[in-house]
This record gives structure tokens, C-alpha cells and sequence, in this order.
């Protein structure tokens, strides 16, 4: 972990003298230890400090190698003291903080200059886009139990069985074969409902003709995965294959293209036209993906307003679909590993129409 703050002190402006950071993830990134909502990590030149409460004390003594670990009384008259001792001026922290902890922090800290900007979290956010090999080990992890999850579930799937309770099943499957938590909450739709993006699954029971999508994936050691398929039961019709394929052709297309060196909308852009040049420009509403790791949606995007370059090191999904409004939708997403000269797709999971 301490590469991780070195590498942050480089991508912050010169003259670096403390960063207080006090969000979940960001405190998980730095520490390798989840503490929920609590904590508050102090990082310095050369020195971290943990300040965790009576807890979490035994267990982060035990485990955070990175820090000194000090037991939580006032945290921030804590890191008043800390900064007194090193002689720390100016303190950086995140903008995603809330504004009545700024308010605490600047309260707590008279004398020493806060700089609450984009400037710290641009910077975490820059730095924690670029895995290292140790994180993409964990990422492979995880789609392992996604890809095993929706192997299953094509034994599963079949008319009367509700959303809900596919949904369920698709979660006890993921945790019983070492997920530690779900990525994100499962999406499992059919028929109609397949034409909503970001659908919630309910007591509606699959029929034969419907499409069934599902949208999910496991989170193992704090990294997620993200993986969408939509498959098919019983029968389709002519439109509904036309549509699956002209989704999984801009998906396809998409992920030969992607390498380091592109603008996000560049990417984007690949599949967009596909889709739009198949005659269903304004079924596609959403960007073509998003960074994944310790959250399901980072930083870069896919998208046809990002102009930030794509880079080697980056974990990005490739999600196209088509969604024709009460009729039915079509999605297909895999995460993928950013190269300097192409991307890997780290699924297993096929993506041809699957009739059940």
C-alpha cells in the first residue's frame, strides 16, 4: 500500500505536506482494510497514520502494515495534534467529503490552510484507475464466480420461475462460491421489463419468448467485476434476433478496437454507429462503460462526452444495448483489461443467442 501513497504524493502538486482522507473506498485503497464507515487516515510524506476506534483497533493492529494504527479518541483533535508535530500547514482533502465534515475539519484545524477542492480526489481517482497486477488478480477472481454463476443459471432458467427469486438464487450462488459480497445488487428482468436499463427484478414469472437479461457480478477482496448477458427462452422472434445481433456485432467491434491511446468517445463511438447505422439511434441512451475496481462505477468512461484518454492498466466495461420501449431490450457487457494495444476480455461466458 505505501506504493499507492507514493504514488499519490507524485500526482499531487508540489510542496505536498497532508491529505486527510475519510471516505470508504478511499480508506479500503490505502489501507487494504475495510472498515466500513469508520476511520480516518492521515497521509504524509514518508508517514501514515490510521486513527480507528475501539472496534477496529485489535484487528487493523493486526492486519494494516502501512500505517501507525492509533486508537480513536477525538480523531480530528487527533490529527490537529499530528499536524502540530510535523508542522503541516496545508491539508489536502476529498471533495466527496460532506460539507458538514468540512465544516468539522476546518473548525478543528485553525491555522492550517484546507484545500477541499477537486485537487485530492482528481488525484486518488487518477492514481486508483491504473491496476496494478495484484488488483487485476482480484478482478479475474471474481468474474471466475460471475462466469460460474451464470453457467448455472442456464440450467436454472425456465418458464414460471419469478425474477426475484432468480435474482436470489444468483446471489447465494456467487457468496457460497467465495464472493465476499455482491458487486452490486443483481439484475435479473424478463419479457418487457428487459427494455429497462437498470430494471429491478419482482414477482413477474418468465414465459416462454421472453428475453431475460441479467446484469451482475461478484466482488472478491474489495474488487468487483461487472458482466451482462441476455439470453433467450423457448423462442425468438425475427426482430428479437436482429436486435440481439446487431447488439453483440457493436460489442464485438468495440472490444477490438479498444487499446490505450483513445479518447473514451472514440471507443464509444465504434459501437455507436453500429447500432445507430442498423436504424436504432435513440435505443441506445446510455455510455458504452465505465472503469470498474474497489467501486462498480469508476473513472474514465466510455462515453460520447469523454475526451479523457484511455490507458494501459485501466479495467473497463463494454456494455452496448438496444431497448425498445415495452417490447424488450437486448445487453451485453464483459469487463475488460486496457493494453497498450488491444484489451483483454477477462470473461469465459459466451455471448451467442441462447435459446432455453
Amino acid at each position: 500500500m505505501k506504493q499507492r501513497t507514493e504514488k499519490l504524493i507524485a500526482a499531487l502538486p508540489q510542496g505536498f505536506e497532508a491529505a486527510l482522507i475519510s471516505t470508504d473506498v478511499n480508506r479500503f485503497y490505502f489501507l487494504n482494510f475495510d472498515s466500513g464507515d469508520a476511520g480516518t487516515v492521515l497521509i504524509l510524506p514518508g508517514k501514515t497514520y490510521f486513527i480507528i476506534d475501539s472496534r477496529y483497533i485489535e484487528i487493523a493492529e493486526a492486519n494494516v502494515k502501512e500505517a501507525e494504527v492509533i486508537l480513536e479518541k477525538e480523531a480530528l483533535e487527533q490529527v490537529r495534534d499530528l499536524l502540530a508535530e510535523h508542522g503541516v500547514k496545508h491539508l489536502y482533502m476529498e471533495n466527496k467529503a460532506t460539507i458538514a465534515y468540512e465544516s468539522r475539519v476546518r473548525k478543528a484545524l485553525p491555522g492550517v490552510e484546507i484545500d477541499a477542492s477537486e485537487t485530492l480526489t482528481n488525484a486518488i481517482e487518477a492514481v486508483r484507475a491504473v491496476k496494478s497486477e495484484e488488483e487485476f488478480d482480484a478482478i479475474r477472481r471474481a468474474q471466475a464466480i460471475t462466469d460460474a454463476c451464470f453457467t448455472h443459471m442456464l440450467s436454472y432458467i425456465k418458464p414460471g420461475i419469478r425474477e426475484i427469486d432468480a435474482a436470489l438464487e444468483m446471489e447465494v450462488f456467487m457468496k457460497g462460491h467465495g464472493a465476499g459480497k455482491l458487486a452490486f445488487d443483481t439484475i435479473f428482468i424478463s419479457g418487457a421489463k428487459t427494455s429497462l436499463p437498470h430494471g429491478v427484478p419482482g414477482d413477474k414469472r418468465i414465459e416462454a419468448g421472453d428475453f431475460v437479461t441479467m446484469d451482475f457480478g461478484a466482488n472478491v477482496d474489495g474488487y468487483c467485476t461487472d458482466m451482462t448477458r441476455t439470453v433467450a427462452v423457448g423462442a425468438v422472434t425475427d426482430e428479437q434476433k436482429q436486435v440481439y445481433h446487431t447488439v453483440l456485432e457493436a460489442q464485438l467491434a468495440a472490444c477490438a478496437f479498444a487499446k490505450a491511446g483513445y479518447k473514451g468517445c472514440e471507443v464509444d463511438k465504434v459501437a455507436r454507429d453500429i447500432i445507430y447505422g442498423a436504424g436504432y439511434e435513440g435505443f441506445f441512451g446510455h455510455g458504452l462503460g465505465h472503469a470498474v475496481g474497489i467501486e462498480i462505477h469508476e473513472n474514465p468512461r466510455y462515453s460520447t462526452k469523454c475526451e479523457d484518454i484511455i490507458k494501459a492498466g485501466m479495467v473497463m466495461t463494454v456494455e452496448p444495448g438496444i431497448y425498445l420501449p415495452g417490447k424488450f431490450g437486448v445487453r451485453i457487457e464483459d469487463t475488460t483489461f486496457v493494453r497498450e494495444d488491444d484489451c483483454e476480455i477477462i470473461g469465459k461466458s459466451p455471448k451467442e443467442l441462447i435459446i432455453l
